[in-house]
């Protein structure tokens, strides 16, 4: 995870030292907590922040912060993008000026952008460094620094979208509103075998943050290899069956602490904290050497045990779920057992009750029955008789008429009224005092509410390892080494893991951009020849290294690397108003090269197609001399390029700096054979001719496009085909003599020079 910090100066007109450094990576949202919930949080603490005492001027009316207004995404945009900037010079465009800060600030992120936005709003009210000059002096920002947290790696939004680590789909369904998103082919959906949701939720956060820490990621290797082991399947499914039953134990936290706890969240949490001591018994027949294993085995305390045991005893799970509320079970309390008795014995008593009280009724009466509503009471019931016309004819001697119901008459008599006294609300005061009891155990629970956090935290650390071993399990993924010493990667036989499953077969690669040596390498080849798919590897290996998996190759020696950079797709975007090639300069390449460090991973494929072929020649080879001028700081750099020119007419510096790859191809007559194997060397040739057969172009544009290249390639001018000429020719002819056939000679109106200006002429010059 990245931050970035303003840099005040002093005054309007203090020169900035080296200005700015470019825009940096940030990772999607914490996995766990939405991106809104998070945003809210982060504006509650800025604006408890801002308004505290020791943030306020003295002897001036004091600062309230509205996080919706000072910190809302649009207003702290504007902000950023109205800015005035000593590193900007003033003749600059809008949006040449919005084109430099999207290279400098990450847009993308929201909660980055936010902070930002409040920070300028901050130092405008503080007035930091100009303190004593005029208010219309705004406070001078020298430029942007980038500060990435300890360990973690910097990736941008675009490296996971191009790799595919991530990849949302729309599955529209005719049953909600709203379309949802579900992962579609990605290294994060194939990986992801979790069985708890807080264990997905840990995966991606892995995934947005990968770490440079050795400590962290050789003790996740470590878990991942033990359940790799033959003899351990056994152990790890059993553990995969228990983490099914691990919940959401922090909703049902806050739900106790609201009082809103629902009948089945004691079901729920029931079996997570008997699933949680599974877990305990099992780690504990683990070896202990392996930290994880040992946390579980001791974190997981006995009150584990005393939370299930209390509510195993008290809950009535059936009970709750009928009734749709908490209940308790028999004997836990006396009282509760006798007040249920008596609501269970109603029926018969009140029904003797009831034959009581219709010998006492007019004989006109057939029927009679006493009734209990909760809140209500005891109630006589009587059928609405024909002369029962109107509200006066309701009325019964020693009967208090209440309502009318169903077409029957409900009243209290005095044996009712009797029944209230001796019995009560049974309903309610059951509830009441089951709600007690509720209220007990959820104190009891909120007083342990630490362990069963603790649980959540080791049991999806658990349930990833798992999810990471079971993949490397299926794919054959092997164990990678990590070297600080090492400045690059070194992978034998790499695959790519997401190609590999959807080819009938792949041929692994290997790469190496340690050392001082082939620190920037050119690769060229035929398209379709799999250059793309190399890139694409050797990032995905790096990247699951980094966040501690095994990795699809024979063996893997990761070095330290801080930061992943890739030009491979072009971002489109129409709201930008900026071309494709803009785009890849300026939020692509330009990241790369103002923030590649020597321990940099830089991937670029195809850079400069997208403009004149000259001129995207020039700037890649501009780019490549760039970094190969920085010499043992250079960053590690993989190029794919069809610019064949770019070593034809040697626009790279030789040196050890720079080595030259191809993709092995073979020419079987007018076939082309891929062997999709890297190899040091350059193309020949591009091949294109074969690649546009196989989209199925006519073998007449086929040849001509030949002729045009072998023409180009020797210098020579590039003349008309002679048929097509002739032919066209004599359709223009044909054109010009049937419109001078339709002219009427003898019309007075007829203006020849007119005719020869407008037709024939423009007729001759493309005839000739």
């Amino acid at each position: 995870m990245a931050s970035v910090g303003v840099i005040p100066g002093r005054t309007p007109q203090s020169p900035g030292p080296g200005a700015a450094s470019a825009g940096f990576p940030s990772p999607a949202p914490v996995p766990g907590r939405g991106e809104t919930e998070a945003e809210e949080e982060n504006e509650q603490e800025l604006a408890e922040v801002f308004a505290s005492q020791e943030h306020r001027e003295p002897k001036r009316p004091e600062i309230v912060f509205l996080p919706s207004v000072d910190f809302g995404l649009e207003i702290s945009k504007q902000r950023l993008l109205s800015g005035n900037y000593a590193f900007i010079p003033d003749s600059t465009t809008a949006t040449e000026k919005i084109l430099f800060l999207s290279s400098i600030i990450p847009f993308d992120c929201v909660l980055t952008v936010r902070a930002l936005g409040g920070l300028l709003k901050f130092l405008g009210r503080r007035r930091i460094g100009i303190e004593l000059e005029d208010y219309n002096v705004s406070v001078p920002i020298l430029g942007f620094k980038k500060f990435v947290l300890t360990h973690l790696v910097s990736i941008d939004q675009d490296t996971y979208s191009v790799l595919q680590i991530f990849k949302s789909e729309s599955h529209p369904s005719v049953y909600k509103v709203a379309s949802g998103l579900k992962e579609g082919l990605s290294l994060f959906g194939i990986l992801n075998r979790c069985r708890c949701k807080w264990g997905e939720k840990l995966l991606r956060l892995w995934f947005t943050r990968p770490t440079q820490d050795l400590g962290e990621l050789n003790s996740r290797l470590d878990v991942i290899q033990f359940f790799l082991l033959p003899q351990n399947l056994d152990i790890a499914q059993m553990l995969h069956r228990l983490l099914s039953h691990i919940k959401n134990v922090p909703l049902i936290l806050k739900r106790m602490k609201l009082s809103h706890t629902k009948a089945s969240d004691w079901q729920v949490l029931y079996k997570t904290v008997y699933s949680a001591l599974g877990l305990r018994d099992a780690c504990r027949s683990l070896p202990q050497s392996i930290q994880l294993f040992q946390d579980i085995a001791q974190e997981f305390s006995d009150d584990l045990h005393h939370i299930a045991s209390l509510i195993g005893k008290v809950v009535d799970f059936e009970g709750s779920l009928a009734e749709n509320r908490f209940t308790v079970l028999p004997n836990i309390d006396p009282d509760i057992d006798e007040k249920k008795r008596r609501l269970m014995g109603l029926p018969s008593f009140l029904t003797e009750v009831a034959r009581k009280e219709l010998e006492n009724l007019d004989s006109r009466i057939p029927s009679c029955s006493v009734i209990y509503i909760p809140l209500i009471g005891f109630l006589l019931s009587i059928p609405r008789l024909p002369s029962m016309a109107e509200a006066s004819d309701f009325e019964i001697e020693g009967l208090d008429f209440m309502f009318l119901s169903e077409e029957k008459l409900h009243y209290r008599s005095a044996r009712t009224k009797e029944l209230d006294v001796l019995l009560g609300d049974l309903h309610c005061d059951i509830r009441d005092q089951e709600t007690l009891l509720m209220y007990q155990l959820q104190c009891q629970v909120l007083a342990r509410a630490s362990v069963l956090t603790r649980v959540l935290d080791l049991a999806s650390r658990l349930d990833v390892l798992l999810a990471l071993a079971s993949a490397a399990r299926d794919y054959g993924y092997s164990r990678p080494r990590y070297s600080p010493q090492l400045l690059g990667v070194r992978i034998q036989n790499g695959r790519h893991p997401l190609m590999e499953l959807c080819a009938r077969t792949f041929v692994p690669n290997s790469a190496e951009c340690g050392g001082d040596r082939g620190r920037v390498k050119v690769i060229t080849g035929p398209n379709s020849s799999g250059k793309s798919i190399y890139l694409k590897q050797v990032g995905l290996i790096t990247f699951m290294a980094l966040v501690g998996s095994f990795v699809p190759a024979e063996e893997a020696e990761i070095g330290a690397v801080d930061a992943i950079f890739t030009r491979i797709h072009s971002c489109e975007s129409i709201s930008l108003g900026l071309s494709t090639f803009m785009i890849d300069l300026n939020q692509q390449v330009a990241k790369a090269v103002n923030n590649a460090t020597k321990q940099s991973l830089v991937l670029i494929d195809e850079f400069g197609k997208g403009t004149n072929t000259v001129d995207g020649l020039a700037l890649l080879a501009a780019v490549l001399r760039h970094w190969l001028a920085l010499g043992p700081v250079c960053p590690h750099i993989f190029v794919a390029t069809n610019f064949l020119s770019l070593v034809q007419l040697q626009l790279l510096p030789q040196g050890p700096l720079l080595q030259y790859l191809t993709m092995e191809t073979c020419e079987d007559g007018d076939d082309l054979v891929f062997f999709y194997q890297v190899c040091e060397g350059i193309a020949k040739a591009s091949h294109a001719s074969h690649t546009a057969a196989q989209a199925g172009l006519p073998d007449q544009l086929l040849t001509r496009g030949k002729e045009v290249s072998d023409l180009i390639r020797s210098g020579k001018p590039i003349k008309p085909v002679r048929e097509l000429l002739k032919e066209k020719q004599m359709e223009n002819c044909q054109t010009l003599v049937d419109k001078f056939l339709k002219l009427d000679l003898e019309d007075p109106d007829l203006d020849l020079d007119l005719f020869m200006s407008q037709e024939v002429l423009p007729a001759a010059s493309a005839i000739l």
